[in-house]
Protein backbone atom coordinates (compact mmCIF):
# COMPACT_ATOMS: atom_id res chain seq x y z
CA UNK A 1 0.00 0.00 0.00
CA UNK A 2 2.64 2.17 0.60
CA UNK A 3 3.41 3.02 -2.92
CA UNK A 4 -0.30 3.38 -3.77
CA UNK A 5 -0.29 7.22 -5.36
CA UNK A 6 -3.63 8.96 -4.16
CA UNK A 7 -4.94 10.38 -7.27
CA UNK A 8 -7.01 13.30 -5.33
CA UNK A 9 -5.13 14.52 -2.89
CA UNK A 10 -2.01 13.59 -3.91
CA UNK A 11 0.63 12.23 -1.70
CA UNK A 12 1.07 7.85 -1.51
CA UNK A 13 -1.04 5.93 1.05
CA UNK A 14 0.49 4.71 4.34
CA UNK A 15 -2.87 3.39 6.37
CA UNK A 16 -6.06 2.30 5.67
CA UNK A 17 -9.15 0.44 8.34
CA UNK A 18 -11.84 1.86 10.55
CA UNK A 19 -13.51 3.49 13.18
CA UNK A 20 -13.91 0.52 16.41
CA UNK A 21 -16.99 1.55 18.87
CA UNK A 22 -14.27 1.27 21.52
CA UNK A 23 -12.42 4.60 20.04
CA UNK A 24 -15.36 6.38 19.93
CA UNK A 25 -16.17 8.66 23.11
CA UNK A 26 -19.71 10.18 25.19
CA UNK A 27 -19.73 12.07 21.56
CA UNK A 28 -20.60 9.26 19.47
CA UNK A 29 -17.34 10.06 17.37
CA UNK A 30 -13.76 8.67 17.16
CA UNK A 31 -11.58 10.58 20.08
CA UNK A 32 -9.13 12.81 19.25
CA UNK A 33 -6.31 10.20 20.73
CA UNK A 34 -6.96 8.00 17.43
CA UNK A 35 -6.27 10.09 15.20
CA UNK A 36 -2.83 10.96 16.39
CA UNK A 37 -2.17 7.11 16.83
CA UNK A 38 -3.38 6.39 13.77
CA UNK A 39 -0.60 9.31 12.31
CA UNK A 40 2.12 7.65 14.13
CA UNK A 41 1.40 4.30 12.40
CA UNK A 42 1.40 5.92 8.73
CA UNK A 43 4.38 7.48 9.92
CA UNK A 44 6.09 4.14 9.66
CA UNK A 45 4.75 4.41 6.07
CA UNK A 46 6.55 7.77 5.51
CA UNK A 47 9.72 6.43 6.69
CA UNK A 48 9.28 3.36 4.51
CA UNK A 49 8.85 6.37 1.75
CA UNK A 50 11.79 7.97 2.74
CA UNK A 51 13.91 4.91 2.45
CA UNK A 52 14.94 4.95 6.47
CA UNK A 53 13.48 1.43 7.21
CA UNK A 54 13.23 0.36 10.26
CA UNK A 55 13.20 3.71 11.55
CA UNK A 56 10.67 2.50 14.39
CA UNK A 57 12.06 -1.01 15.63
CA UNK A 58 12.93 -1.19 19.17
CA UNK A 59 16.80 -1.56 17.98
CA UNK A 60 16.58 0.99 15.62
CA UNK A 61 19.80 3.38 15.58
CA UNK A 62 17.78 6.43 14.45
CA UNK A 63 14.33 7.53 14.43
CA UNK A 64 11.58 10.52 14.12
CA UNK A 65 11.13 11.85 17.04
CA UNK A 66 7.70 14.10 16.80
CA UNK A 67 8.10 17.78 17.51
CA UNK A 68 5.21 19.62 16.92
CA UNK A 69 1.83 18.51 15.51
CA UNK A 70 -1.02 20.54 13.92
CA UNK A 71 -4.73 19.08 13.41
CA UNK A 72 -7.68 20.08 12.01
CA UNK A 73 -10.77 18.02 12.24
CA UNK A 74 -12.76 18.10 9.59
CA UNK A 75 -15.58 15.97 9.52
CA UNK A 76 -16.67 13.16 12.55
CA UNK A 77 -15.75 10.11 12.05
CA UNK A 78 -18.11 7.82 13.72
CA UNK A 79 -18.15 3.97 14.44
CA UNK A 80 -17.90 1.49 11.87
CA UNK A 81 -16.87 4.65 9.16
CA UNK A 82 -14.29 3.15 6.68
CA UNK A 83 -11.04 5.54 6.39
CA UNK A 84 -7.69 5.62 4.78
CA UNK A 85 -4.67 7.85 5.36
CA UNK A 86 -2.70 9.66 2.37
CA UNK A 87 0.73 11.47 3.26
CA UNK A 88 3.47 13.59 2.03
CA UNK A 89 6.31 15.96 2.61
CA UNK A 90 5.69 19.90 3.03
CA UNK A 91 9.19 21.14 3.95
CA UNK A 92 12.39 19.63 5.54
CA UNK A 93 15.42 21.10 7.12
CA UNK A 94 18.59 19.86 7.47
CA UNK A 95 17.47 17.52 10.24
CA UNK A 96 13.78 18.10 10.55
CA UNK A 97 10.77 17.57 7.85
CA UNK A 98 6.90 19.13 8.40
CA UNK A 99 4.46 16.20 6.80
CA UNK A 100 1.27 15.95 5.90
CA UNK A 101 -1.13 13.41 6.70
CA UNK A 102 -4.66 13.18 5.45
CA UNK A 103 -7.15 11.21 6.79
CA UNK A 104 -10.33 10.62 4.30
CA UNK A 105 -13.57 8.85 5.05
CA UNK A 106 -13.03 5.95 1.73
CA UNK A 107 -16.23 5.69 0.67
CA UNK A 108 -17.13 9.71 -0.07
CA UNK A 109 -13.44 10.96 -0.61
CA UNK A 110 -14.18 13.74 2.04
CA UNK A 111 -11.62 14.83 4.61
CA UNK A 112 -11.79 13.62 8.30
CA UNK A 113 -8.96 15.24 9.19
CA UNK A 114 -5.84 16.65 8.59
CA UNK A 115 -2.66 16.83 10.28
CA UNK A 116 0.95 18.84 9.81
CA UNK A 117 3.58 17.02 11.99
CA UNK A 118 7.21 18.14 12.18
CA UNK A 119 9.51 15.45 12.77
CA UNK A 120 13.59 15.58 13.74
CA UNK A 121 15.52 12.86 12.59
CA UNK A 122 17.56 11.56 15.73
CA UNK A 123 19.79 9.22 17.13
CA UNK A 124 16.86 6.47 18.97
CA UNK A 125 18.16 6.43 22.44
CA UNK A 126 19.82 10.14 23.05
CA UNK A 127 18.03 11.95 20.95
CA UNK A 128 20.48 13.82 19.09
CA UNK A 129 19.38 15.29 15.81
CA UNK A 130 21.71 14.81 12.61
CA UNK A 131 21.18 15.21 9.20
CA UNK A 132 19.35 13.76 6.65
CA UNK A 133 21.08 11.87 3.76
CA UNK A 134 21.75 12.97 0.10
CA UNK A 135 19.35 9.71 -0.91
CA UNK A 136 16.69 10.28 1.91
CA UNK A 137 16.26 13.93 0.89
CA UNK A 138 16.12 13.47 -2.66
CA UNK A 139 13.18 10.97 -2.10
CA UNK A 140 11.77 13.33 0.43
CA UNK A 141 11.46 15.59 -2.92
CA UNK A 142 9.95 13.31 -5.10
CA UNK A 143 7.12 13.00 -2.03
CA UNK A 144 6.65 16.48 -2.24
CA UNK A 145 2.66 17.71 -1.42
CA UNK A 146 0.82 20.41 -1.25
CA UNK A 147 -1.85 21.27 1.91
CA UNK A 148 -5.61 21.71 0.10
CA UNK A 149 -7.72 24.98 0.70
CA UNK A 150 -9.98 22.74 3.04
CA UNK A 151 -7.16 21.47 5.15
CA UNK A 152 -5.02 24.38 6.00
CA UNK A 153 -4.43 26.06 9.54
CA UNK A 154 -7.71 28.18 10.28
CA UNK A 155 -7.52 29.39 13.54
CA UNK A 156 -4.05 28.10 15.07
CA UNK A 157 -0.90 28.75 13.80
CA UNK A 158 1.41 25.66 12.78
CA UNK A 159 4.64 28.27 12.67
CA UNK A 160 4.61 30.07 15.82
CA UNK A 161 7.33 29.78 18.78
CA UNK A 162 5.61 28.44 21.70
CA UNK A 163 5.85 30.41 24.98
CA UNK A 164 7.12 29.73 28.58
CA UNK A 165 5.42 26.86 30.99
CA UNK A 166 5.88 25.30 34.37
CA UNK A 167 4.27 24.09 36.97
CA UNK A 168 5.17 27.66 39.14
CA UNK A 169 3.48 29.64 36.55
CA UNK A 170 0.46 27.41 36.17
CA UNK A 171 -0.50 28.03 39.95
CA UNK A 172 0.21 32.00 39.31
CA UNK A 173 -1.99 31.92 36.42
CA UNK A 174 -4.58 29.74 38.45
CA UNK A 175 -5.02 27.18 35.77
CA UNK A 176 -7.43 24.41 36.33
CA UNK A 177 -5.61 21.15 37.64
CA UNK A 178 -7.34 19.11 34.67
CA UNK A 179 -5.81 15.73 35.19
CA UNK A 180 -2.92 13.83 36.80
CA UNK A 181 -1.47 10.61 37.12
CA UNK A 182 1.44 8.67 35.72
CA UNK A 183 2.83 7.34 32.41
CA UNK A 184 2.32 3.69 31.93
CA UNK A 185 4.24 1.13 30.10
CA UNK A 186 1.20 0.98 27.98
CA UNK A 187 1.36 4.59 26.89
CA UNK A 188 5.26 4.38 25.91
CA UNK A 189 6.67 3.23 22.38
CA UNK A 190 9.23 1.03 21.27
CA UNK A 191 12.02 3.13 22.95
CA UNK A 192 10.57 3.67 26.25
CA UNK A 193 9.21 7.26 25.35
CA UNK A 194 5.35 8.54 25.72
CA UNK A 195 3.77 7.89 22.50
CA UNK A 196 2.73 11.01 20.90
CA UNK A 197 -1.19 10.27 21.40
CA UNK A 198 -0.73 10.17 24.95
CA UNK A 199 -0.10 13.76 25.78
CA UNK A 200 -4.08 14.08 23.66
CA UNK A 201 -5.57 11.51 25.40
CA UNK A 202 -4.62 12.52 29.21
CA UNK A 203 -6.36 15.93 28.33
CA UNK A 204 -9.37 14.69 26.18
CA UNK A 205 -9.76 12.46 29.50
CA UNK A 206 -9.78 15.30 31.52
CA UNK A 207 -11.68 17.61 29.66
CA UNK A 208 -15.43 16.79 30.60
CA UNK A 209 -14.62 18.44 33.77
CA UNK A 210 -13.20 21.41 32.38
CA UNK A 211 -16.31 21.55 30.08
CA UNK A 212 -18.85 21.24 33.31
CA UNK A 213 -16.92 24.10 34.74
CA UNK A 214 -17.44 26.66 31.81
CA UNK A 215 -21.41 25.52 31.81
CA UNK A 216 -21.99 26.72 35.25
CA UNK A 217 -24.52 29.45 35.31
CA UNK A 218 -25.05 28.98 31.52
CA UNK A 219 -28.11 30.56 29.69
CA UNK A 220 -29.16 30.87 26.57
CA UNK A 221 -28.78 27.29 25.34
CA UNK A 222 -30.56 24.62 25.76
CA UNK A 223 -27.39 22.52 27.77
CA UNK A 224 -29.17 18.71 28.03
CA UNK A 225 -28.24 15.54 27.20
CA UNK A 226 -27.81 16.41 23.92
CA UNK A 227 -25.50 18.86 24.00
CA UNK A 228 -21.68 18.45 23.90
CA UNK A 229 -18.55 19.57 21.83
CA UNK A 230 -15.74 19.10 19.75
CA UNK A 231 -12.37 20.23 19.15
CA UNK A 232 -12.23 21.44 15.40
CA UNK A 233 -8.28 22.23 15.74
CA UNK A 234 -5.08 21.49 17.46
CA UNK A 235 -1.42 22.47 18.36
CA UNK A 236 0.05 20.19 19.85
CA UNK A 237 4.27 21.11 21.06
CA UNK A 238 6.15 17.87 23.08
CA UNK A 239 9.06 19.40 24.82
CA UNK A 240 10.75 16.28 26.65
CA UNK A 241 9.44 13.07 26.39
CA UNK A 242 8.18 11.25 29.86
CA UNK A 243 8.98 7.43 30.44
CA UNK A 244 6.79 4.96 32.26
CA UNK A 245 6.79 5.67 35.96
CA UNK A 246 6.99 9.33 34.82
CA UNK A 247 4.40 11.37 36.64
CA UNK A 248 2.16 14.40 35.08
CA UNK A 249 -0.46 17.12 35.95
CA UNK A 250 -2.40 18.73 32.95
CA UNK A 251 -3.42 22.08 33.91
CA UNK A 252 -5.66 24.59 31.73
CA UNK A 253 -7.45 27.38 30.91
CA UNK A 254 -9.51 29.23 28.95
CA UNK A 255 -7.60 31.18 26.34
CA UNK A 256 -10.38 33.35 24.58
CA UNK A 257 -14.06 33.27 23.16
CA UNK A 258 -16.53 34.26 20.57
CA UNK A 259 -19.55 33.99 19.08
CA UNK A 260 -18.80 29.94 17.60
CA UNK A 261 -15.87 28.55 19.37
CA UNK A 262 -13.43 28.88 22.73
CA UNK A 263 -9.63 28.75 22.70
CA UNK A 264 -8.28 26.63 25.46
CA UNK A 265 -4.51 26.06 26.12
CA UNK A 266 -3.56 22.96 27.85
CA UNK A 267 -0.16 22.75 29.84
CA UNK A 268 0.90 19.03 30.42
CA UNK A 269 3.82 19.66 33.28
CA UNK A 270 6.52 16.95 35.35
CA UNK A 271 5.21 17.74 39.10
CA UNK A 272 8.34 16.67 40.12
CA UNK A 273 10.97 19.30 38.12
CA UNK A 274 7.91 21.79 37.64
CA UNK A 275 8.93 21.42 33.42
CA UNK A 276 6.62 21.28 30.76
CA UNK A 277 6.76 17.54 29.27
CA UNK A 278 3.83 19.32 26.75
CA UNK A 279 1.60 22.12 26.23
CA UNK A 280 -0.95 22.31 23.50
CA UNK A 281 -3.81 24.96 22.25
CA UNK A 282 -7.49 24.07 20.92
CA UNK A 283 -10.64 25.33 19.16
CA UNK A 284 -13.32 23.91 20.37
CA UNK A 285 -17.88 24.40 20.26
CA UNK A 286 -20.28 23.02 21.46
CA UNK A 287 -22.23 20.33 19.12
CA UNK A 288 -26.18 19.44 19.31
CA UNK A 289 -25.00 15.71 19.50
CA UNK A 290 -28.91 14.95 17.57
CA UNK A 291 -27.86 17.31 14.63
CA UNK A 292 -24.66 16.61 14.22
CA UNK A 293 -24.38 20.47 13.93
CA UNK A 294 -22.24 23.16 15.95
CA UNK A 295 -23.93 25.33 18.59
CA UNK A 296 -23.15 28.89 18.39
CA UNK A 297 -21.95 30.67 21.87
CA UNK A 298 -24.79 33.11 23.27
CA UNK A 299 -24.18 36.41 24.03
CA UNK A 300 -24.89 35.87 27.53
CA UNK A 301 -22.72 32.90 27.88
CA UNK A 302 -19.92 34.90 26.21
CA UNK A 303 -20.20 37.75 28.89
CA UNK A 304 -20.29 34.86 31.62
CA UNK A 305 -17.05 32.76 30.56
CA UNK A 306 -14.99 36.07 29.51
CA UNK A 307 -13.95 36.58 33.16
CA UNK A 308 -12.69 33.14 33.39
CA UNK A 309 -10.39 33.99 30.34
CA UNK A 310 -6.33 33.83 31.32
CA UNK A 311 -5.06 36.74 29.63
CA UNK A 312 -1.97 35.99 27.30
CA UNK A 313 -2.18 32.37 27.76
CA UNK A 314 -0.24 30.42 25.54
CA UNK A 315 0.82 27.00 24.93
Amino acid sequence: MADTIDETYGGIEVWRGSVNAWECDHMGHMNVRFYVARAMEGMVGVADALGLHGTFHAHANATLLVKDQHIRFLREARPGAPLHMVAGILDVSDSEARILQLIVHSGSGELAASLQTVVSHVTAQEERPFAWSTATRSRAEAFAVSVPDRAAPRSLSPMSSPGFANLSEAVRLGLVRLSAGAITPQDCDAFGRMRPETFIARVSDGVPALAAAFREGASGVDRSANVGGAVIEYRLSHRAWPRAGDRFEIRSGLAGIDARTQKVVHWMLDPVSGEAWGTAEAIAVALDLKARKMIPNSAADQSRLRPRITPGLTM
